[in-house]
């Protein structure tokens, strides 16, 4: 197994309702690293890794100036091998670089290219600049050497240039690493301008007495519908946080079944699971059987070879007084979507999809 096979199960997707992003373990601080952007108003959000397997992660520490947080998770299955974390990294142009990561929140991808700049300068800081391709959902990542080496983590691509993104060197990591010791599971903040430690809400630094924003100890408040739409989810006894991969999204499992929920054409939600693909045989059978097996309120249907059980709704039914009726309609597809993938595969010789768990 080589180097990038080891340490790939200590590189996760981090999910919030803003979007998701990457981070990557550090063993020997127990903490999990990414870009403050990518956890910007959550105290709490959710790891995944390869597995599909989510778990809860603390929000611990933040610095805005130099787009760094660290997470703590509980009772997940921590990783033995992790990237090597190191101070005396030479870091020269022309060196082979790779980015690993979940960009645009697809499964884990390794991307190569060459360190373009070892210490290019943007808005009075110290950046890694690299053509390897950087996209939505990198951020965070680490970016490494052959040998698996931490070399920076990813922060930023400019958005209409090709080939051009950066990472902050891992020398400015290890200086924020030296803190770990002194934190709690409560959200601590690193000074922007002295880069001391801010363990209370405060518009002021206690250590040198710069202007502190006061929201950056806040969440960012879910709109009304989103609440709404959270209220079905934790019917089913999940935890949204779990749940939530993005501004008005969310993607789980219940069972082997993904269950997916998202706003369609501004007006409706949607909720849908694509449970099963279609047999190379038998297909007679399985299409009467979802055109005439009575589903209620949900809908059993073919698209691009696969067999989807789905529901619609108008969002501004979740206003009326059939709201609760809709929450466990809503509820309820996702337990109907767990009967009917197993369903289908025993009945009808159907197979899994790769969304399934």
């Amino acid at each position: 197994m080589n180097t990038f096979n080891k340490i790939e199960n200590s590189i996760y997707r981090i999910n919030t309702a803003n979007g998701s992003g990457t981070g990557f373990y550090s063993q020997k601080e127990d903490v999990i690293i990414t870009n403050y952007h990518v956890v910007a108003g959550s105290k709490e959000v959710s790891i995944e890794g390869q597995d599909k397997n989510r778990y809860i992660a603390q929000v611990i520490f933040i610095n805005p100036g130099k787009d760094i947080a660290f997470l703590r998770a509980e009772n997940y299955p921590k990783p033995i091998e992790t990237i090597a974390i190191e101070n005396a990294i030479a870091t020269l142009a022309r060196d082979k670089v790779m980015v690993l990561g979940y960009p645009y929140g697809m499964p884990f991808t390794v991307t190569e290219g060459i360190v373009s700049n070892a210490k290019q300068i943007v808005d009075g800081r110290n950046y890694i600049q690299t053509d390897a391709a950087i996209n939505p959902g990198n951020s965070g990542g680490p970016i490494v050497n052959e040998k698996g080496e931490l070399i920076g983590i990813v922060t930023s691509k400019f958005s209409n240039a090709d080939n051009i993104g950066f990472a902050i060197p891992v020398e400015t990591l290890l200086e924020e690493l030296e803190i770990v010791s002194e934190l709690n599971n409560n959200l601590t903040l690193g000074c922007h301008s002295c880069n001391g430690l801010i363990q209370e809400k405060t518009n002021y630094c206690p250590n040198c007495g710069s202007d502190v924003d006061e929201k950056l100890f806040e969440e960012n408040p879910l709109s009304d519908f989103s609440q709404k739409v959270e209220e079905a989810i934790s019917k089913l006894n999940i935890k949204p946080v779990l749940a939530r991969t993005g501004r008005e999204r969310w993607y789980f499992h219940q069972g082997s079944a993904e269950i997916r929920m998202f706003v369609y054409d501004n007006n409706y939600l949607f909720a849908t699971s694509p449970l099963n693909d279609l047999p190379r045989t038998n297909l007679e059978a399985i299409y009467e059987y979802i055109l005439t097996t009575d589903t209620g309120k949900h809908r059993l249907s073919i698209s691009d070879n696969q067999i989807f059980l789905s529901y619609r709704i108008h969002i501004s039914d979740l206003y009326s007084d059939a709201k609760e009726e809709i929450l466990n309609d809503i509820a309820e597809l996702a337990v109907k979507a767990d009967h009917f993938d197993d369903l289908f595969v025993n009945d009808f010789g159907a197979k899994m999809t790769n969304y399934s768990k």
